[in-house]
């Protein structure tokens, strides 16, 4: 079954129509605010406006799926590891403990440490929307174009561009050679046993390497034919100016990030942490 996981298709529409440095830009910013903070409140709310982003953009549920499976996984583990290795880092933090209850001497269960821990997983959950919103709605080929003409090198955005690129045709392909080796009587389901499925996945994992590596010497002797490399410069077909909401959406980005500094140094007298406890 086919996924479209990562793959970019085009949409008419104000996410769609950004810059990709204009995305690079808001990504930034709006990354850097929930991660300097551990302001809760502000925090929920760059995650309220990623989701509006992401609706906006009309991008559809199974496109991301799949990540948002992996990024619950990584949420719930680093949940639970955190409590496992620092039950009592909440107390350290905020200066007080309001006990609720305990599982043993060491593992007591405080407000100060559930407000610590669900803000942390917040950080990492409000990006979410954004980061996929980044990679799914910027045109590779643009977004290379438009980090050259703020003066990175071709060379590199040109790699990037690549690397984006080449996301969806690595998972089309290994769909394609995980069909062709159940053909041949190879099962991935549960039905079989894990040791099993894991030479299973093997045996798709090797030709998936090899394919790639053959595609990579592939592209690299066809941009040596063509000379990429000699000149210091080089044009580019899709490169487009910033347009009016380009400046709009870079303004609201770093207003995003002001935002996060002043509700630091001003609402919580230079703390980063919001201590609803004093």
């Amino acid at each position: 079954m086919k996924t479209k996981l990562f793959d970019y298709i085009e949409r008419d529409n104000l996410i769609f129509r950004l810059s990709g440095l204009t995305k690079l830009i808001c990504f930034i910013c709006m990354t850097f605010s929930v991660m300097f903070s551990y302001d809760i409140r502000y925090i929920l709310f760059v995650t309220v406006l990623s989701c509006v982003f992401f609706w906006m953009s009309e991008l559809k549920f199974k496109q991301i799926k799949v990540m948002l499976i992996y990024v619950a996984i990584f949420l719930l583990l680093n949940f639970i590891l955190t409590y496992l290795f620092s039950p009592v880092y909440g107390t350290e933090i905020y200066g007080t403990s309001h006990e609720l209850f305990r599982f043993s001497k060491r593992y007591v269960v405080t407000q100060e440490q559930l407000l610590y821990q669900i803000t942390k997983i917040s950080k990492y959950a409000s990006m979410v929307p954004m980061g996929m919103l980044f990679l799914l709605t910027t045109n590779p080929s643009e977004f290379a174009a438009s980090l050259n003409r703020i003066g990175v090198s071709y060379k590199g955005t040109y790699a990037l561009s690549l690397t984006l690129r080449y996301f969806p045709d690595i998972i089309r392909e290994y769909n394609d050679i995980a069909l062709a080796q159940q053909s041949r009587g190879l099962d991935f389901s549960k039905k079989e046993k894990f040791g099993q499925r894991v030479k299973n996945v093997v045996a798709v994992m090797v030709p998936l390497i090899l394919s790639t590596l053959d595609r990579i010497d592939l592209i690299s002797n066809a941009m040596d034919l063509r000379s990429f490399g000699k000149h210091k410069k080089r044009t580019w077909y899709v490169a487009e100016p910033l347009r009016k909401s380009d400046y709009i959406a870079i303004a609201v980005g770093i207003l995003i990030l002001a935002g996060s500094l002043l509700m630091t140094f001003l609402v919580n007298g230079g703390s980063r942490f919001w201590n609803p406890f004093i």
